[in-house]
């Protein structure tokens, strides 16, 4: 019999060792038809909100410029030297503002209690009539000054009505 000697075993090394192969990478496009549905869906959805939302930004600058003005009032009001100019800019602030939405043919000739009655249907309740808005009839034809609760009372129904009146 022949005896083969038997291979001593090899050290293991570094140099045996092999790369491990990297698996293709997976497109994160979608894969089915649907997918791709969806997001033309969702574009649309999101275009269609986006415009939505630029109209009523454009259509409300009105809004935003009558509040600013309003709070130039403010500051002004709070100014004794300045008093009397700042109550009197007051109904002229809310004609404009009016005017900015409604016919002119409709409201410019109204005043006194038919133009409170008109801005009552334009907010919630009798405000203007009956509430703290009444003022503003007083102001308009310079009847006195009113007291300091009625102004802080007046000022805060106009910064509502800015936000929130309805065309009548």
């Amino acid at each position: 019999m022949i005896v083969v000697p038997a291979k001593a075993p090899e050290a293991a090394s570094i140099a045996q060792l092999k790369d491990i192969a990297d698996p293709s990478p997976v497109s994160w496009a979608p894969q089915t038809a649907g997918w791709w549905v969806l997001a033309a869906i969702v574009l649309v959805l999101l275009s269609w909100w986006v415009v939505r939302r630029w109209r009523r930004w454009r259509r409300d600058r009105y809004r935003r410029e009558a509040q600013a003005e309003l709070a130039r009032i403010e500051r002004a009001v709070a100014d004794p030297s300045q008093r009397t100019q700042a109550l009197l800019a007051l109904p002229a602030l809310v004609k404009r503002t009016v005017l900015a939405w409604a016919p002119r043919a409709q409201v410019a000739p109204l005043s006194g209690a038919a133009w409170l009655a008109y801005l009552d249907r334009t907010f919630a309740g009798n405000v203007f009539s009956e509430g703290p808005g009444k003022v503003l009839g007083t102001l308009a034809y310079g009847l006195g000054e009113p007291r300091a609760d009625e102004i802080t009372a007046l000022m805060a129904l106009l910064h509502q009505w800015i936000d929130g009146h309805v065309p009548a």
